[in-house]
């Protein structure tokens, strides 16, 4: 029998052979007519998996479940669990992900607007949809047909510090400044010592260095080679590795460091790497009259430095380790403003060589 009781449960649960293979579930009704209809609607799914080469299906949960997981580890795993309970909350993710629909999409993305959400994180919540479904797709799973609603980001000024901010905002981390509520440097704890000296060593090397915070918060030791002042970068956001050489603020953060050195240069208290703890930095920053910059400034900041100083933005493309020469663009302004400014002293030159010819032997009369 098919339909069956089990122990002292009110619903019916299902369970049959096919193909040698034994099905069992709970149908979740006390109906045994739906229950019924439950598992005829299940034969016949299963048969058309198995004898007519239709693929299994998967619901959109189960579809961000795996695909998160197979990002587990890298440094955009932490955001994809968020997305995860941001779609879990408004979308019906239980629904196979073959019935999803392209109009869901849409009220899923009018729902975060309403929300206030910025476009920026609903993209990233949409993008965590896409993925699951071509990564079902990819494992064999049935998917729907889907158009991903467009994301108009606004545009805003690239936000890098000047140097009277990075003054300020290094004078906030000072390890041995004066904090209220705190005691005097030399009767402070070791523990707090550390944190304090960390948070100003971590932005230091963060402006140097122009690396997203990841990739410096939990580097380890063995990727410096203090012999030739060399950093050797893994960038797991896009899988490539480059060789960066160490400013002398950053050789002198680092030989300080090497004396107590773990495994990470950066520890967590129990001497794993750094992750994600930004909280005395983002205070830092506020503290500093800074409100309107984040810890990614500081990467803006190095990469506008760069540009300002003569490099082109291919050449600040192979230091920040970009895969697309268009992010790099953004910073195309700064080069412009380069080269007209060099326009302008080559025609002043020009101009100045002019008109000492025009005025020939009336200059000696003036």
């Amino acid at each position: 029998m098919s339909i069956i009781k089990r122990g002292n449960s009110k619903v019916w649960y299902i369970q049959f052979q096919m193909s040698g293979k034994t099905y069992i579930k709970s149908s979740r009704t006390t109906d045994k007519k739906a229950a019924q209809q439950i598992e005829t609607d299940w034969k016949a799914r299963l048969h058309a998996e198995q004898h007519l080469g239709q693929k299994e299906r998967i619901t959109l949960k189960a579809a961000m479940a795996q695909f998160c997981e197979s990002k587990a580890g890298t440094p955009n795993h932490r955001g994809l669990v968020t997305s995860t309970k941001i779609v879990t909350r408004l979308m019906a993710v239980n629904k196979p992900l073959a019935e999803v629909t392209s109009h869901e999409l849409e009220r899923f993305k009018r729902d975060r607007m309403g929300e206030g959400a910025s476009g920026q994180t609903i993209r990233h919540n949409l993008n965590l949809i896409r993925s699951a479904w071509k990564y079902a797709a990819k494992l064999g799973y049935r998917t729907a047909e889907l158009n991903f609603p467009e994301i108009k980001l606004a545009k805003s000024p690239l936000r890098y510090l000047s140097d009277e901010e990075e003054r300020r905002l290094l004078a906030c981390l000072d390890p041995r400044r004066e904090v209220k509520g705190l005691p005097p440097y030399e009767e402070r704890i070791p523990e707090m010592k550390r944190s304090m000296q960390d948070a100003y060593d971590l932005v230091v090397m963060l402006l140097d260095t122009g690396a997203r915070y990841s990739e410096i918060a939990n580097i380890e030791w063995s990727r410096i080679d203090m012999n030739d002042r060399t950093i050797h970068l893994w960038r797991p956001k896009v899988q490539n590795e480059a060789i960066l050489y160490m400013t002398d603020r950053v050789f002198g953060i680092l030989s300080r460091r090497a004396g107590s050195a773990g495994r990470y240069i950066f520890e967590n208290k129990k001497g794993g790497p750094r992750g994600y703890a930004s909280l005395a930095i983002r205070r830092a920053l506020r503290k500093a009259g800074l409100a309107d910059s984040k810890i990614h400034t500081l990467r803006h900041t190095h990469a506008s430095r760069l540009i300002q100083n003569g490099m082109s933005v291919y050449e600040v493309r192979e230091v920040l380790g970009h895969t697309d020469i268009k992010t790099t663009m953004r910073y195309a302004h700064l080069e412009t403003r380069q080269v007209t400014s060099k326009a302008r002293d080559v025609i002043n030159r020009l101009n100045t060589g002019a008109a000492l010819e025009i005025l020939g032997p009336q200059r000696n009369m003036l």
